[in-house]
């Protein structure tokens, strides 16, 4: 449901205001004047605020710059008896949403209203989505190993060098080839990601080099395989010890003469590729049982990155956890909820089996189901259920 804030100091307007919004289907919080009103404003996501111009305490205008410098994405209607047009013109200037004379016209006062709440819910649609599309995330850690990595990737990304990322699921393996991406010479090409423990071994040889039109009983028309897409930039194979045999020496293939055949076709293509692996399996055991080729393994293993698993690596818990309450309250539009010491070190105590995807998952849950502050109850009530 979408709140709303009044903020007048006669209460007669802030009834019928209350009452007008409540019917129209908003939740309404009222306050009587602009300390109460801002106090609400800090403690509470609206979206969008009605203030009267002349109060006690602190003034319409100076709570709306305090609004607009807190938050400027929650549109502010100022409501005043009182008005000229200079503080009409005024107001928008310091960032106003609209000005509306008392006493308000009220079909007109719900339009605004409603076209003010309609933008801030377009705003915040708009900056959830730059950020997952444009956001490399952060590799987050102060830790041994996770400096480590972060040197690593400095050193690599520039050059060319395939590197074979492994460690446990969730631990973080397609963050750090995201990483090498974007700090190589190669970041303005592609970044293409194959999840080879999602294809039909009968479908991957396609899905890497692309088949011609008719060259199988489903080949309808022809397709352009990963290689090719990645041309120019990274090819980013994710779990590539679940990969069949006979790609992998087709891929063994292409990392040694720098070509590709397409499924059905004679011709050879050129492409220029750096490829980057990753495994949550043991390789050189994978050798040994006949289900890896050892060519393949020292063709991708160039350089070795492991990711820790989470356990191991736990005083980078604190950073990670209020790393993820910022970004799923922004994600939300709520403000960021506060965790409680006992609460931290109870998830330092937990046993994470799924990692940095675990650990977001249930700072996610807290995030829904506490209260404004995460509480040692909360972690104990909401992380291991039952």
């Amino acid at each position: 449901m979408q709140q709303i804030l009044i903020i007048d100091d006669e209460r007669a307007i802030r009834k019928t205001l209350s009452e007008i919004l409540g019917y129209e289907g908003f939740k309404v919080d009222e306050a009587a004047d602009g300390e109460e009103g801002w106090k609400l404003f800090c403690a509470t996501t609206y979206d969008a605020v009605l203030c009267d111009i002349k109060m006690p305490k602190i003034d319409g205008l100076e709570f709306l710059s305090r609004a607009t410098e807190k938050n400027p994405d929650v549109p502010v209607i100022m409501i005043s008896g009182h008005g000229t047009i200079e503080t009409a013109v005024d107001a928008v200037k310091k960032g106003a949403y609209d000005y509306v004379a008392k006493p308000p016209d009220l079909n007109r006062l719900l339009i605004t209203i409603r076209n003010a709440v309609d933008k801030n819910s377009l705003a915040k649609e708009t900056k959830v989505l730059k950020r997952k599309v444009n956001r490399v995330q952060e590799i987050i850690g102060e830790s041994e190993p996770i400096l480590r990595i972060k040197d690593t990737i400095d050193k690599v990304a520039p050059t060319d060098a395939r590197v074979l990322i492994t460690g446990e699921n969730g631990a973080g393996k397609e963050l750090v080839a995201r990483w090498l991406h974007e700090k190589s010479n190669r970041s303005n090409g592609p970044l293409v990601e194959v999840n080879c423990a999602a294809i039909p071994s009968e479908l991957i040889e396609s899905e890497l080099f692309g088949h011609e039109k008719g060259s199988f009983t489903s080949a309808i028309k022809q397709r352009i395989g990963k290689f090719e897409q990645a041309s120019g930039g990274t090819l980013f194979l994710d779990e590539i010890g679940d990969m069949s045999l006979s790609a992998q020496a087709k891929v063994l293939r292409a990392l040694q003469e720098g070509k590709i055949t397409r499924v059905g076709a004679d011709k050879e293509i050129a492409v220029d590729v750096r490829v980057i692996a990753a495994t949550n399996k043991d390789l050189l055991k994978e050798t040994e049982a006949k289900n890896f080729r050892l060519d393949l393994y020292h063709r991708l293993g160039v350089i070795l990155i492991h990711v820790p698993s989470l356990n191991n690596r736990k005083d980078d818990i604190p950073l990670l956890v209020n790393k993820f309450l910022a970004d799923i309250a922004e994600d939300y539009g709520q403000a960021k909820k506060s965790i409680d010491p006992a609460a931290m070190v109870a998830l330092q105590q937990h046993n994470w089996t799924g990692n940095i995807r675990e650990l977001r998952n249930v700072v996610e849950r807290l995030i829904i189901l506490s209260g404004k502050l995460i509480t040692a109850e909360d972690v104990k009530n909401f992380v291991l259920p039952g």
